[in-house]
Protein backbone atom coordinates (compact mmCIF):
# COMPACT_ATOMS: atom_id res chain seq x y z
CA UNK A 1 0.00 0.00 0.00
CA UNK A 2 1.02 3.05 -0.79
CA UNK A 3 -0.38 6.43 1.12
CA UNK A 4 0.08 9.75 -0.15
CA UNK A 5 -0.22 12.43 2.65
CA UNK A 6 -1.54 15.93 1.58
CA UNK A 7 -2.23 19.29 2.33
CA UNK A 8 -1.10 22.54 2.17
CA UNK A 9 2.23 23.64 4.03
CA UNK A 10 2.24 23.75 7.19
CA UNK A 11 -0.60 21.10 7.46
CA UNK A 12 1.91 18.31 9.37
CA UNK A 13 2.15 16.00 6.01
CA UNK A 14 6.25 15.45 7.55
CA UNK A 15 5.59 14.94 11.05
CA UNK A 16 2.63 12.72 10.44
CA UNK A 17 4.34 11.03 7.72
CA UNK A 18 7.79 9.90 9.61
CA UNK A 19 5.06 8.58 12.57
CA UNK A 20 3.36 6.97 10.86
CA UNK A 21 6.25 5.65 9.00
CA UNK A 22 7.70 4.61 12.56
CA UNK A 23 4.55 2.98 13.67
CA UNK A 24 4.09 0.69 10.55
CA UNK A 25 7.55 -0.01 9.52
CA UNK A 26 6.50 1.61 5.83
CA UNK A 27 9.61 3.53 4.21
CA UNK A 28 8.63 7.81 4.09
CA UNK A 29 9.89 10.05 1.93
CA UNK A 30 9.35 13.64 1.78
CA UNK A 31 8.41 15.09 -1.48
CA UNK A 32 10.25 18.43 -0.37
CA UNK A 33 13.37 16.95 -0.95
CA UNK A 34 13.04 16.48 -4.31
CA UNK A 35 11.86 19.77 -5.34
CA UNK A 36 15.00 21.26 -7.50
CA UNK A 37 17.15 24.14 -5.99
CA UNK A 38 15.13 26.36 -8.28
CA UNK A 39 11.51 25.70 -7.17
CA UNK A 40 12.91 25.83 -3.25
CA UNK A 41 14.29 29.36 -4.19
CA UNK A 42 10.80 30.78 -5.67
CA UNK A 43 9.10 29.48 -2.25
CA UNK A 44 11.66 31.10 -0.34
CA UNK A 45 10.72 34.18 -2.16
CA UNK A 46 7.45 34.02 -1.75
CA UNK A 47 6.80 33.28 -5.44
CA UNK A 48 4.33 30.53 -5.97
CA UNK A 49 5.36 27.99 -8.48
CA UNK A 50 3.65 27.47 -11.65
CA UNK A 51 2.19 24.04 -13.40
CA UNK A 52 5.46 23.93 -15.65
CA UNK A 53 7.58 24.27 -12.41
CA UNK A 54 6.18 21.27 -10.09
CA UNK A 55 5.98 18.98 -14.22
CA UNK A 56 9.86 17.98 -13.69
CA UNK A 57 8.80 17.61 -9.81
CA UNK A 58 5.73 15.07 -10.06
CA UNK A 59 7.45 12.97 -12.65
CA UNK A 60 10.16 12.17 -10.30
CA UNK A 61 7.87 11.31 -7.33
CA UNK A 62 5.79 9.39 -9.81
CA UNK A 63 8.95 7.32 -10.31
CA UNK A 64 9.47 7.25 -7.00
CA UNK A 65 5.92 5.66 -6.25
CA UNK A 66 5.64 3.37 -9.34
CA UNK A 67 9.14 2.02 -7.50
CA UNK A 68 7.60 1.21 -4.69
CA UNK A 69 4.52 -0.35 -5.98
CA UNK A 70 6.86 -2.61 -8.86
CA UNK A 71 9.06 -3.53 -5.78
CA UNK A 72 5.91 -4.49 -3.58
CA UNK A 73 7.20 -1.96 -0.92
CA UNK A 74 4.61 0.17 1.66
CA UNK A 75 5.17 3.56 1.62
CA UNK A 76 3.98 6.98 2.56
CA UNK A 77 4.90 10.15 1.00
CA UNK A 78 4.31 13.48 2.18
CA UNK A 79 3.13 16.00 -0.51
CA UNK A 80 1.19 18.76 -1.20
CA UNK A 81 -0.57 17.22 -4.37
CA UNK A 82 -2.79 20.11 -4.29
CA UNK A 83 -4.64 19.91 -7.52
CA UNK A 84 -6.40 16.78 -8.99
CA UNK A 85 -4.35 16.68 -11.59
CA UNK A 86 -1.44 17.00 -9.94
CA UNK A 87 -2.69 13.92 -7.95
CA UNK A 88 -3.27 12.20 -11.65
CA UNK A 89 0.36 12.73 -12.27
CA UNK A 90 1.13 10.92 -9.59
CA UNK A 91 -0.12 7.19 -10.14
CA UNK A 92 0.14 6.44 -13.95
CA UNK A 93 0.65 2.28 -13.93
CA UNK A 94 -0.37 1.98 -9.93
CA UNK A 95 -3.89 0.49 -9.50
CA UNK A 96 -6.10 2.93 -7.48
CA UNK A 97 -6.65 0.07 -4.85
CA UNK A 98 -3.02 0.48 -4.11
CA UNK A 99 -2.54 4.33 -3.13
CA UNK A 100 -4.55 6.23 -1.06
CA UNK A 101 -4.38 10.15 -0.95
CA UNK A 102 -5.03 11.57 3.21
CA UNK A 103 -6.26 14.91 3.10
CA UNK A 104 -4.96 16.90 6.21
CA UNK A 105 -7.53 19.31 7.05
CA UNK A 106 -6.23 22.06 9.34
CA UNK A 107 -8.01 25.62 9.50
CA UNK A 108 -6.79 28.42 8.54
CA UNK A 109 -5.29 29.79 12.05
CA UNK A 110 -4.31 26.70 12.74
CA UNK A 111 -2.19 26.89 9.76
CA UNK A 112 -0.62 30.58 9.95
CA UNK A 113 0.51 29.53 13.78
CA UNK A 114 2.59 26.38 12.90
CA UNK A 115 3.98 28.84 9.97
CA UNK A 116 4.88 31.34 12.32
CA UNK A 117 6.38 28.56 15.03
CA UNK A 118 7.89 26.96 11.81
CA UNK A 119 12.10 27.63 11.84
CA UNK A 120 14.70 27.08 8.84
CA UNK A 121 12.39 26.00 6.29
CA UNK A 122 12.30 27.28 2.87
CA UNK A 123 8.53 27.33 2.37
CA UNK A 124 7.30 31.19 2.81
CA UNK A 125 4.10 31.76 5.07
CA UNK A 126 3.48 34.22 2.72
CA UNK A 127 2.61 31.44 0.09
CA UNK A 128 0.06 29.82 2.58
CA UNK A 129 -3.54 31.90 0.82
CA UNK A 130 -1.99 30.83 -2.77
CA UNK A 131 -2.31 27.24 -1.57
CA UNK A 132 -5.59 27.29 -0.12
CA UNK A 133 -6.98 28.52 -3.28
CA UNK A 134 -4.86 25.75 -5.18
CA UNK A 135 -6.13 23.07 -3.51
CA UNK A 136 -8.79 20.93 -4.92
CA UNK A 137 -10.80 18.89 -2.58
CA UNK A 138 -12.28 16.02 -4.14
CA UNK A 139 -14.56 12.95 -2.75
CA UNK A 140 -11.90 10.07 -3.02
CA UNK A 141 -9.82 11.98 -0.48
CA UNK A 142 -9.25 10.52 2.80
CA UNK A 143 -9.92 13.67 4.79
CA UNK A 144 -8.71 13.64 8.31
CA UNK A 145 -8.90 16.49 10.78
CA UNK A 146 -4.71 16.85 11.68
CA UNK A 147 -5.19 19.39 14.58
CA UNK A 148 -5.25 17.56 17.65
CA UNK A 149 -1.20 15.60 18.42
CA UNK A 150 0.18 13.96 15.92
CA UNK A 151 -0.01 10.39 17.97
CA UNK A 152 -3.66 10.90 17.79
CA UNK A 153 -3.51 11.81 14.07
CA UNK A 154 -2.06 8.97 12.99
CA UNK A 155 -3.99 6.79 15.09
CA UNK A 156 -6.87 7.90 13.15
CA UNK A 157 -5.08 7.23 9.62
CA UNK A 158 -4.56 4.18 10.65
CA UNK A 159 -8.21 3.42 12.21
CA UNK A 160 -9.46 4.78 8.99
CA UNK A 161 -7.41 2.52 6.88
CA UNK A 162 -8.35 -0.51 9.10
CA UNK A 163 -12.01 0.10 8.03
CA UNK A 164 -11.63 0.63 4.52
CA UNK A 165 -8.72 -1.96 4.09
CA UNK A 166 -9.96 -4.72 6.33
CA UNK A 167 -6.23 -5.15 7.25
CA UNK A 168 -3.31 -3.07 7.59
CA UNK A 169 0.35 -4.93 6.44
CA UNK A 170 3.02 -3.69 9.06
Amino acid sequence: MILVLMGVTGSGKTTIGKLLAAETGWRFADADDFHSEANKAKMHASIPLTDEDRGPWLATLHQLLLGWYESGISGILGCSALKEGYRDQLTPQIPSVNIRFILLAVSRPVLEQRLRDRKNHYMSPELLQSQLDTLEVTPDLMRVNAEGPPEKIVQEILDELLTVEGKIEV
